[in-house]
């Protein structure tokens, strides 16, 4: 039978079957269950951690799903949690044209990551290195010429692209844009500590996102190693004061920093930080359930999820507990979807099938981190990772968006199996907020196995409905707000034919021997056939 009919057919199996609404109860049952106050924003390190992976367990064994850890569904994930309390809540800061002080949430956000209980940074200098990046790929490197030891660096987000769409990837972001990169490149340069300038356009959430991800604890993974002093963000307003006290312009500083040759320069400011740590050390867990294959069980097909939020934190309209209802409670239910379906094949698949549900996404993706380091399957035997993270309530759509296309052969098993759906694929368009390093795929794609990441479009099958829906229940911005919720009259329909698009892509690949391989040109291709130095 041709590849094609046999999705088609495959695919007219479950649209029969869905009929009949099994897999639509599951995945709300469990959003419901894992959104709920009783798991308290399923916090990791807290009581609420405990009683989600111990539901996540359950289910994966009510699915069919073996332990992949030996007898254990668990992978424990060594934690260090930090919270950092500055001193007076304030940071002051002497300029050349007088004397500053900032106020800490409203003004600043930072944290350290030193397990000393306290941090003291005497008479620290500043210095502007625009967008702190050194990528030789690019030609650009801002710490040229500047000795930023014991420093504290000023930095701004996003990267070069976002304003000139000659530079870098153009308003595509790449990882030299996120956060998460520009700390690291401070730490090797020998900084101090880190402030990146927060401008809502180009980061792509607002300051309330900085304020209610960092204000608590900060977690990462147990390390000895060397850390800066501090790291966090400055708010735009405060940062625009900060050059004003130092006699510089801000706009004229700026504006040279998104141009090629930009040098970076000491701001005429100084600052004496002192931090006191409340350090905790301890477990988090990932939950991994396997449904063995039969003649190629030793090759894996990984679908994987975060079931971790934010926990309890700063109330906002009196609610404190952010209950993460589309993140990312439906993309472990999507896994429980799945793992569900192909429990009930007659045959089972040639490769086993690992479902993944991993901690601390929120905390720059630090349980799959550590599950890329210490697999509980072969990596150059792991065929491909599908993430599911915020699939949230969504009509149907008579397209389908692969974000990263053209940089593996995983594309032509998403045009086929949307095909067999009645859908077209489109390269998703650019994306000026670095999603595709915001998630746990990009774990496994530093290390070198193929990702897929594709979801429906916006051509609504019901454009009608879709209007409708809209005027009853307008849009609002739920991420990382305790307004994260699950609502009865959310329409699931797009939102599983995803699910089942996966799934179909998972059952493809199961039953083939073939391994999808990186494109030429794409940095994981050199991982996977491991020609990296």
């Amino acid at each position: 039978m041709k590849k094609i009919s046999f999705l088609c057919l495959f695919f007219g199996i479950i649209m029969a079957v869905n009929a009949q609404n099994p897999d639509e109860e599951i995945f709300r049952t469990s959003i419901q269950t894992l959104a709920s106050d009783e798991f308290g924003g399923r916090g990791p390190l807290t009581s609420y951690e405990t009683k989600a992976i111990n539901y996540i367990a359950d289910q994966f064994k009510k699915f069919g799903l073996q332990p992949v850890n030996g007898d254990s569904y668990f992978q424990s994930v060594p934690l260090q949690s930090i919270s950092t309390r500055v001193k007076n809540n304030s940071l002051t800061i002497n300029g050349k044209k007088g004397t500053l002080t900032l106020r800490s949430s409203d003004d600043f956000i930072i944290w350290s990551q030193s397990l000393k209980e306290k941090v003291t940074l005497a008479g620290a200098g500043y210095v502007f290195v625009g967008f702190g990046i050194c990528a030789p790929e690019y030609n650009w490197n801002d710490y040229e010429g500047i000795d930023v030891k014991g420093k504290i660096v000023v930095i701004l987000v996003n990267d070069p692209g976002y304003y000139d769409d000659g530079l870098f990837c153009g308003k595509n972001m790449t990882y030299y844009g996120r956060w998460t990169y520009k700390f690291e490149e401070a730490t090797r340069q020998g900084a101090a500590g880190a402030l990146v300038i927060h401008d809502t356009a180009p980061a792509s959430y607002s300051w309330s996102v900085i304020r209610n991800s960092w204000s608590s604890k900060n977690l990462n993974l147990r390390s000895e190693k060397p850390q800066m002093s501090f790291q966090g963000w400055i708010s735009n307003d405060a940062a625009k004061r900060l050059f004003e006290k130092a006699g510089v312009s801000y706009d004229d500083a700026v504006n040279a920093a998104q141009k090629k040759g930009f040098k970076s320069f000491p701001i005429a400011a100084k600052s004496t930080v002192e931090l006191y740590n409340t350090i905790q050390t301890g477990d988090t867990y990932n939950v991994a359930g396997i449904l063995p294959g039969t003649d190629l069980k030793d090759e894996y097909i990984v679908y994987s999820a975060h079931w971790d939020h934010l926990g309890i934190g700063i109330p906002v309209n009196n609610d404190s507990i952010y209950n993460g209802a589309v993140d990312n409670a439906t993309g472990v239910a999507g896994l429980f979807v799945i793992a569900n379906k192909f429990n009930l094949l007659a045959q089972r698949p040639r490769r086993s099938i690992m479902f993944l549900s991993v901690s601390v996404e929120e905390s720059v993706l630090l349980g799959s981190d550590y599950y890329s380091q210490h697999p509980l399957a072969p990596l150059d035997k792991t065929v491909v990772n599908l993430n599911m993270d915020c699939y949230g309530p969504s009509g149907r759509t008579h397209d389908v968006l692969i974000s990263a296309a053209g940089d593996s052969e995983t594309d032509r098993y998403v045009i086929e199996a949307a095909a067999a759906q009645g859908r077209i694929v489109k390269a998703a368009p650019p994306s000026t907020t670095g999603l595709y390093y915001r998630s746990d795929h990009f774990s496994f794609a530093k290390v070198g196995v193929p990702v897929i990441i594709a979801r429906g479009g916006s051509e609504m099958l019901d454009p009608v409905a879709e209007e409708k829906k809209q005027a009853e229940h307008p849009p609002t911005n739920t991420y990382h707000q305790p307004s994260d919720e699950y609502q009865d009259w959310w329409d699931f329909s797009g939102t599983l034919d995803d699910i089942y698009l996966f799934y179909g892509i998972g059952l493809r690949l199961a039953n083939e021997s073939y391994f999808p391989r990186w494109k030429d040109g794409i940095v994981y291709k050199a991982i996977r056939e491991g020609k990296t130095k």
